[in-house]
């Protein structure tokens, strides 16, 4: 597949992110779609309490349209919307209860495992029917271990409910997630493209076009959030991309600015409850910057240079 097309499949996402959003503010502003805000996390984050959430619908049905119009039906396609709207839909109903019982809790944590695990089910069935290689290959090393489904589906499973949790821990504040998923699904667009994968390609590049459409409403100061139903579906078809691309382990370093937040909050939860002590002023990382006296826009900068790096250092290991 060109490049060309990839690009297209990317602006046109872009475009149709960019012109689906001032539809959509109003319309989730007219439902009561607003944000909840935690009382206990920084107090400058209380003036976004009522801006319009659920915004991450826009950029799956832009990202869908785009690649459904320039990859077609294929059954990789498949896994991949799949993955983004199953994951999606957890973090619709997630940010459909917040609403509806008017607090910054929704689903119980169980109740969100569920869906997850039924979600990332449905993802592992699809691939199994598709003969999909079930090894493991550690990044630069000669190691790859092959245990069939029984190691690999577990192994996925676990990837699919830590990425996309870790990345869910990432949107806490304006234009962080979606500059920073952007960049990973941009290290998967050249990987994609060097393994000779059209259809991840097209994929990944209109995940990055309409990210960055939503992008334009979502940064300081959004006018618009993504919601569970955005980063988890962003995670989810994350997760889906690095395992077509076999880049399983690879992702966690693509994405090190996920793993980073999520081990931020697990080393805070261990410390508190073993110590009685927090390790940061608050979790995930980005809110103990905050706290500390850096403003949204000078965590976003430095989270996403941050991000970059991870990205190309991901793309140097995987030529190696």
């Amino acid at each position: 597949m060109e490049v060309k097309t990839v690009t297209v499949a990317m602006a046109a996402a872009f475009l149709l992110a960019v012109a689906m959003s001032p539809l959509a503010i109003p319309v989730l502003r007219r439902l009561k779609f607003g944000q909840h805000v935690r009382s206990e996390g920084p107090q400058t984050h209380l003036k976004k309490k009522g801006t319009p959430t659920m915004g991450g619908i826009v950029i799956l049905l832009a990202a869908a349209v785009s690649a459904l119009r320039f990859a077609g039906n294929s059954p990789e396609l498949a896994v991949l919307l799949v993955a983004a709207f199953g994951f999606g839909l957890v973090g619709f109903l997630d940010d459909y209860l917040k609403i509806l019982f008017r607090r910054s809790l929704g689903l119980t944590a169980r109740q969100k495992l569920f869906g997850q695990l039924l979600a990332a089910a449905a993802v592992c069935i699809m691939l199994a029917r598709l003969g999909h290689d079930t090894s493991i290959a550690v990044p630069m090393t000669s190691i790859s271990v092959d245990g069939g489904w029984w190691l690999y589906a577990p192994f996925l499973i676990f990837l699919f409910l830590g990425m996309s949790n870790a990345i869910n821990f990432a949107d806490g504040v304006d234009g962080l997630l979606a500059g920073l998923a952007s960049v990973a699904f941009g290290a998967f667009v050249v990987l994609a493209l060097l393994r000779s994968e059209p259809v991840n390609a097209v994929f990944a590049a209109a995940m990055v076009g309409a990210l960055l459409g939503f992008l334009v409403f979502n940064a300081h100061p959004a006018k618009m959030f993504m919601g569970d139903v955005g980063s988890l579906g962003v995670g989810g078809g994350f997760v889906a991309s690095a395992a077509l691309l076999k880049a399983e382990l690879l992702s966690l370093l693509v994405g090190g600015v996920f793993v980073v937040e999520m081990l931020s909050v697990v080393l805070q939860v261990v410390s508190f409850k073993t110590r009685g002590k927090r390790i940061f002023k608050m979790s995930p990382l980005h809110h103990h910057f905050e706290l500390s006296g850096w403003s949204e826009w000078q965590v976003v900068v430095a989270f996403w240079a941050l991000g970059l790096a991870c990205a190309a250092l991901g793309l140097a290991v995987s030529f190696r």
